[in-house]
């Protein structure tokens, strides 16, 4: 037995003798393998780098082209009407229903502002108040402006600022405007609507924003408890965080730079005069001057059958558009009615006087909407001036645009 075991015992010896790794060589070998990696890689980010710097340069040598000046768009576009436009309905969930489809007209073609004004020149300047009936001085206005602000605020926020009101007791049963700013819970974008809460922050710390999301957004100031703000929210955050950061924004930004229409804000104006006229008496409250810009409109229109022929006319380029609208009876009795106003001929208040419907059917293009129509006068008129105003900023045009924006309107020729 053993003699037979000694030569497999010498015979194992013999193999991990042989088998004898020469560790200074393999350590040599690893620690060159890994020198020739970080070269490598070295010259990978090198290659990279490089790639960058020649990227930027030839960005910087060629001009952006004409066609892709921004994503954003920096003009406006504002809608006036009589509120006497809801006086043809004789009940308040009509009158709703009529003041939905203005907010859906005025949404569908991306208007940013929606002026009411009084064909009677009532002071009215909030919607303070309550309707009391059809034909009453300023009420339908208040109605409309309450109806019109509610549904463009987004849902999670309206019962923050809209109580419960008898004008408002039908405006959930409405379409929804569905508005790019009114988001679903999960629903990720860079800009948000919210509302400034109530909550204790650290020292040092922003306010903290109900944004209509999962987890509260912390902002980079301290607000007001109760605002309404616009929200820039920071993507490069981790998504485990407590809570969501975010940086308060003019509501103009998510237009101008994000390129995202961001609904319409609401205005009130006792009168249509205008104090581009020499025998006008310039109201605190009227349409033309009262506005949000400190430059004010620089192209205004006036909508009536007896105005020129929109498929004749051009539209210059343009910082702030203003389309009116007339009453039950038309602009023009809007503008008989003005006690501010002594002009005879309509056309002078304006800068464009167009019948945006030509060679129509009917005597009548109503502004309101009734149960078995749709809203014309705004449908009409914003689709047809539509492919104008892409036209005023077209390629063609975009470097004209800062001239042509400070220098009267021309001629309807």
């Amino acid at each position: 037995m053993s003699d037979a075991s000694t030569p497999k015992r010498a015979k194992v010896e013999t193999t991990q003798k042989n088998d004898k790794v020469d560790w200074r060589k393999k350590k040599a070998e690893l620690q060159e393998a890994k020198k020739q990696r970080k070269e490598a890689k070295l010259v990978k980010k090198l290659d990279k780098q490089k790639r960058a710097e020649t990227e930027a340069a030839e960005k910087e040598e060629a001009p952006l082209p004409q066609s892709q000046p921004s994503r954003g768009r920096a003009y406006t576009v504002s809608v006036a009407l009589p509120g006497s436009v809801l006086d043809n309905a004789q009940s308040t969930e009509l009158r709703t229903y009529l003041a939905g489809q203005i907010a859906r007209a005025c949404v569908v073609f991306c208007v940013d502002e929606i002026v009411i004004f009084d064909e009677e020149g009532e002071d009215v300047k909030s919607v303070e108040g309550d309707y009391r009936g059809v034909g009453k001085k300023g009420h339908a206005c208040i109605q409309l402006a309450r109806i019109l602000q509610y549904l463009e605020c987004p849902q999670y926020l309206r019962k923050c600022f809209f109580p419960m009101h008898q004008d408002l007791q039908y405006a959930g049963l409405l379409n929804p405007l569905d508005i790019p700013h009114h988001m679903r819970i999960d629903e990720e974008f860079e800009y948000r609507e919210g509302i400034i809460l109530d909550r204790p922050t650290k020292p040092g710390k922003g306010s903290l924003v109900n944004c209509g999301m999962w987890k509260e957004v912390q902002i980079d100031k301290k607000l007001q408890t109760g605002l309404r703000v616009t929200v820039h929210i920071n993507k490069t955050q981790k998504q485990d965080n407590r809570l969501i950061k975010g940086v308060v924004v003019p509501p103009h930004v998510p237009r101008t730079e994000g390129g995202s229409y961001w609904g319409y804000s609401v205005r009130l104006a006792s009168c249509l005069s205008s104090g581009q006229d020499t025998h006008v008496c310039v109201d605190a409250g009227d349409v033309f001057t009262q506005g949000p810009h400190k430059e004010g409109y620089d192209v205004t229109i006036g909508t009536s059958e007896k105005g020129r022929n929109i498929d004749e006319s051009t539209l210059p380029a343009f910082k702030h558009l203003l389309v009116i609208f007339g009453g039950l009876q038309g602009l023009e009795a809007s503008v008989d009615g003005d006690q501010n106003l002594d002009v005879t001929d309509p056309s002078v208040l304006f800068d464009l006087y167009l019948n945006t419907c030509p060679s129509q059917g009917s005597r009548t293009i109503r502004t309101e909407v009734r149960h078995e129509t749709t809203q014309e006068a705004i449908l009409i008129s914003m689709a047809g001036l539509r492919p104008k105003i892409l036209s005023a900023f077209s390629s063609s045009s975009i470097s004209m645009a800062k001239t042509m924006v400070n220098q009267p309107v021309l001629s309807h020729d």
